[in-house]
């Protein structure tokens, strides 16, 4: 009989996965295959946050960087999922890439990262998103296309031969997790799922059922 290790080890070995014990380093291994095979945004995830009367809502966002203990992406403080995080900091989050037949399951509490990384990301954007950033009242409701349009050109000539500020309700954000689970597609639906879940500063491995 094989142990519980030895079976995760087997099923890794198999599907060419390396057995890491830190789930950050397995994830940026499988990004970094995903951006050498996903036709477009390979950062791409799905955004899960829990509003008023414990209703979720999910949505897409782009990851912007993979820290040591993190994982980073920028919006509007003022939007709908902005006002869900003031709530309720627990969030999820779901990568899956298709072209390798892999995703990523994150879950965790999140946390705005400092003014100084936020200024810092925001002056590396193209200029038509920095304004973009100051046209958007995110979740907000909209009459017409023509008044976005109009508020875009109000701050370009606002703006006009000017650095443009970050506006003080765009923020970064970082969601520190403390469960991965790795779901790599198998054949007759026997998929290899491996989760990791932080426990008194440790990662616990498990082999799940698909």
């Amino acid at each position: 009989m094989f142990s519980f290790k030895e079976k995760i080890k087997m099923s890794l070995i198999k599907n060419n996965i390396k057995d890491e014990q830190n789930p950050f380093i397995l994830f940026k291994n499988w990004y970094k295959k995903a951006k050498s095979n996903e036709i477009s945004n390979p950062n791409a995830m799905a955004l899960s946050t829990v509003g008023s009367f414990n209703k979720p809502r999910t949505r897409m966002v782009l990851m912007k960087e993979i820290r040591e203990d993190g994982i980073v992406f920028f919006t509007n403080s003022n939007s709908r999922k902005g006002k869900h995080i003031v709530k309720n900091k627990n969030v999820s989050l779901n990568f899956y890439w298709k072209s390798i037949e892999r995703q990523v399951l994150i879950s965790g509490k999140i946390k705005k990262i400092s003014s100084k990384d936020s200024d810092k990301y925001f002056r590396s954007r193209n200029r038509k998103s920095q304004i973009g950033a100051w046209t958007s009242k995110q979740s907000q409701i909209l009459k017409n296309k023509s008044d976005l349009k109009t508020r875009f050109d109000d701050f370009e000539i606002k703006f006009q031969g000017k650095e443009i500020p970050r506006p003080k309700h765009w923020y970064g954000y970082c969601v520190y997790p403390d469960c991965f689970e790795f779901w790599l597609e198998g054949d007759g639906r026997l998929h290899d799922r491996l989760e990791y879940k932080l426990k008194s500063g440790q990662w616990i491995k498990k082999l799940l059922y698909p």
